[in-house]
């Protein structure tokens, strides 16, 4: 049998891995986070892939993993849960081209009324003509009717992202947008006592450093401690709209306005909003208290000028066919290619080809419930990677190593044979398809399975277990072994749930059907559904944006909380200097305890040198990151060890200080389970530390990057730092989306655990899940359904995880008896 050959692989965790994987086939890799399956498949195979394929073809740059040898590597894909576009403009049509390919489309076959005589002409019909004038070509068609010649419709109208095809109100958003001046600002409050809210710790300082700068500058009042609503017109003109406004100009028509920050040029409140949303290209979220925000009056959410919308191909518009499901735009396409006569058809049959080919993999992935509409941003991890998964779909390669990562993700239990029989059409191509794996399901079907264990971080590593689910149910040092021979009852105890804590009604926010429902107060509530069912948008679109009054999307009881924590899958931080010690707010006391020893009183260093964000003890080589990026153009950037301090951070001043054997760099290597030993004399470190080993993440390095931390492992820190703060009868609602993503069974017990110190502690707790585990574990569950997209978006039960089990019309139920029947 032909296999890949991994002799010796020591990187990370990795003890001396070697591993003979067998080629196409599909392999699942499993074990508890930490265990060091990414490692081995990512930073080690795919890696050393990619090395070798460029030095094949003469290139150099990747640097070796740590590896004695890989035999029989092949060209390598990794198809993981993150994506790098985050533009909000970004949709599921733009970014498959099947909205380029339909563009296209209404450019051949679009049917307008002809500008000069106002009779219904097809571009089909039309004699197109091109002239070049003053250097540029300009394409031209003249009416078959009356011909006279006008300017010929292009696919630059169809598109919501030029300037010539965007609706100029709302610049292709569909959306627009107003300050809420009362959240803005709440001018009861002084501004060192928040009253611009967006303005928070050092920031806050910073900003009102800048305004008073401004006032001082102008020769206006430094309103000190006093309230907003108590400043004069002008201290509140420039607090609002910064020094650059009209009202500034008239009242200082002969006073130099101030150029640098530094000198008072202050950007204003409302400027600073307008900003931010601008970066965000209209995804107002995270800023959704400060704006008011409707649906654009003279596009009505189609985002296209009035020409481009007002185009139709066989009686539709193109914004209608953006807006319908991928289930319904493929039986209209389908529709189409059969309708059309020979001539119109020989126009646009590549481009109809093109658009069948892809909705077909949308389909094949359980995707056909997504709309062409549907932002890119908004899309969850495992969405994501189904997206990328569909465009990898009916390819004709063979010989290539697909690696994925947990590719049901965000899947309900019930399309988990679809997801299936994908990966292992990929594989009967003649690929090896290499899957990072939790789901039993995609076990039972795999060839073979890998466990990575026997724990997580320095205990993880090796491979405990390889063969058949049997044989990894009978492996002694297997964890998932074990969790699959044990017993595991149901709950039985259920928190009482009869005092309500947020009421919904009529929630009609896109597919929802005018649901009404209500959350238990202190409990744990599960929403559950077939992917695309209204899950997320329940939570996150409608309950997430707090109280609201109104016929439709009414909210009622957020208020009563003293805050609303939403934790979603994105990453904690995009900047790669925040790690698990900063973020925890440990190694503010770690740099403490380095500055009071005697060896960094003999050399003078204070707290400050044992900060690698700061200059005076950090290496200035790689600015205290310990890495320099080496650009490798076509391909993805790699990280390598700085050649200064190599891979160390911090001057070797610094570097010489101990606490007791140990430097600041060597502090920042150990895993959160071992600094807790290290630090035990040490009460707040201990307590933070220990509580991060509590809820499972006590194999993480505190110098490990946030960016490198997996959705589960992200929320779990989220949710330890809560813990850190919090105090008994703290009155939180949090919000989670889908806190399982790529956890083992354990680390779900982990995870589950917090979440009743949570809710013991007086919170309540709302998830956005598919985990068996989870639902079972909850007090109250909500199943939406009965399926996705224009079938879903109703409730399909309310009640405990016992009453579920009996409801015949839940999918969730279903696969739960199933489940439960093994």
């Amino acid at each position: 049998m032909r296999s890949i050959h991994i002799q010796n692989a020591t990187e990370g965790n990795l003890k001396h891995v070697s591993l003979e994987i067998p080629k196409e086939k599909l392999v699942v890799f499993t074990g508890l986070s930490g265990s060091g399956k990414s490692t081995l498949l990512v930073d080690v195979l795919f890696n050393e892939c990619q090395r070798q394929y460029l030095e094949a073809m003469s290139m150099q740059g990747i640097q070796k993993p740590r590896v004695e040898r890989i035999r029989n590597a092949s060209p390598a894909i990794v198809i993981s849960q993150t994506d790098n576009n985050r533009n909000p403009r970004s949709t599921v049509g733009t970014a498959s081209d099947v909205y380029t390919d339909l563009r296209m489309v209404y450019e051949k076959l679009g049917v307008r009324q002809c500008p000069h005589c106002a009779r219904t002409i097809s571009a089909a019909d039309c004699v197109e003509e091109t002239e070049k004038i003053d250097g540029d070509f300009y394409v031209y068609m003249y009416c078959n009717l009356c011909g006279k010649r006008m300017d010929k419709v292009t696919r630059t109208e169809f598109s919501f992202n030029t300037e010539s095809g965007a609706c100029p109100v709302c610049e292709g958003l569909g959306r627009v947008f107003a300050i809420d001046e009362e959240h803005a600002v709440d001018e009861s409050l002084s501004l060192a006592g928040g009253a611009v809210s967006f303005w928070e710790h050092k920031y806050k300082e910073y900003q009102i450093g800048v305004l008073f700068q401004a006032y001082r500058a102008l020769g206006v009042p430094i309103p000190e401690n006093v309230a907003v609503a108590n400043f004069s017109d002008i201290q509140k003109d420039i607090l609002l709209n910064g020094v650059g406004s009209d009202g500034v100009r008239r009242a200082f028509p002969d006073t130099e306005i101030p150029k640098s920050v530094a000198s008072g040029r202050f950007e204003g409140v409302y400027p600073m909003l307008w900003r931010k949303l601008a970066e965000k290209g209209g995804d107002a979220k995270k800023l959704d208290r400060y704006f008011a925000s409707q649906v654009c009056p003279t596009c009505h959410g189609e985002r296209l000028g009035d020409l481009g919308r007002s185009i139709t191909v066989e009686g539709v518009r193109l914004p209608e066919l953006s807006g319908v499901s991928i289930e319904e735009l493929f039986a209209w396409v389908s529709g189409l290619s059969e309708t059309l006569d020979e001539r119109r058809r020989s126009l646009v049959e590549d481009y109809l080809l093109d658009i069948k080919t892809k909705l077909q993999r949308f389909l094949r992935v359980g995707l056909g419930y997504l709309s062409l509409d549907r932002q890119i941003v908004t899309l969850s991890g495992g969405e994501l990677q189904r997206v990328r998964l569909a465009g990898v779909l009916d390819s004709e390669l063979s010989g290539i190593i697909y690696i994925l990562d947990e590719p049901t993700v965000g899947l309900h239990p019930k399309d988990t044979a679809g997801m299936v029989a994908v990966l292992k059409s990929l594989r009967d191509l003649g690929n090896t398809v290499l899957v990072i794996e939790h789901d039993t399901d995609v076990m039972r079907e795999a060839d073979y399975i890998v466990d990575v264990g026997p724990g997580s971080g320095v205990r993880g590593g090796e491979i405990v277990a390889f063969g058949s689910l049997e044989q990894i149910e009978s492996a002694p040092r297997s964890v998932t072994g074990r969790w699959l021979r044990e017993a595991h009852p149901a709950k039985k105890a259920y928190r009482n749930p009869a005092q309500r804590a947020v009421r919904v009604r009529n929630a009609t926010r896109f597919n929802l059907r005018g649901i009404d429902l209500d959350i238990p107060r202190g409990c744990l509530t599960s929403v559950t559904g077939p992917s695309g069912s209204g899950k997320s948008t329940l939570v996150f679109e409608v309950i997430a944006r707090g109280d609201r009054e109104g016929d439709e999307n009414a909210v009622d009881g957020c208020a009563q909380f003293d805050r609303m924590v939403v934790v979603g899958q994105a990453p904690i931080a995009k900047m790669k200097r925040s790690n698990v010690a900063t973020y925890s707010e440990a190694y503010a006391d770690v740099r403490k305890v380095f500055a009071a020893t005697a060896d960094a009183k003999r050399l003078g260093l204070g707290i400050k040198h044992f900060s690698f964000n700061t200059p005076g003890g950090r290496c200035e080589r790689c600015e205290g990151l310990g890495f320099v990026t080496s650009n490798m153009l076509f391909f993805n950037d790699i990280e390598l060890p700085c050649p200064a301090c190599q891979g160390k951070r911090f001057s070797d001043e610094v570097l010489s200080v101990r606490f007791g054997d140990l430097s600041i760099s060597d502090v920042l290597d150990l895993s959160v389970e071992e600094a807790a030993r290290v630090f035990c004399d040490h009460p707040r470190i201990a307590r933070t530390l220990g509580l991060l080993d509590e809820v499972g993440l006590g194999y993480l390095a505190l110098g490990q990057s946030l960016t490198t931390l997996s959705g589960g492992e992200s929320q779990r820190l989220k949710l330890a730092k809560e813990l850190i703060g919090m105090r008994r009868g703290s009155n939180d609602l949090y919000l989670l989306d889908e806190p399982t993503t790529g956890l083992h069974p354990q680390d779900v017990n982990h995870f589950l655990t917090l979440v009743d110190r949570l809710i013991d502690a007086g919170a309540t707790v709302v998830v956005v899940e598919h985990n068996a585990q989870v639902i079972e574990r909850s007090d109250w569950v909500i199943d939406l359904g009965p399926e996705g997209g224009d079938k879903g978006g109703s409730v399909v039960f309310a009640g405990t995880p016992a009453d579920l089990l009996e409801c015949d019309a839940s999918a969730t139920a279903r696969c739960l008896r199933s489940a439960n029947a093994r």
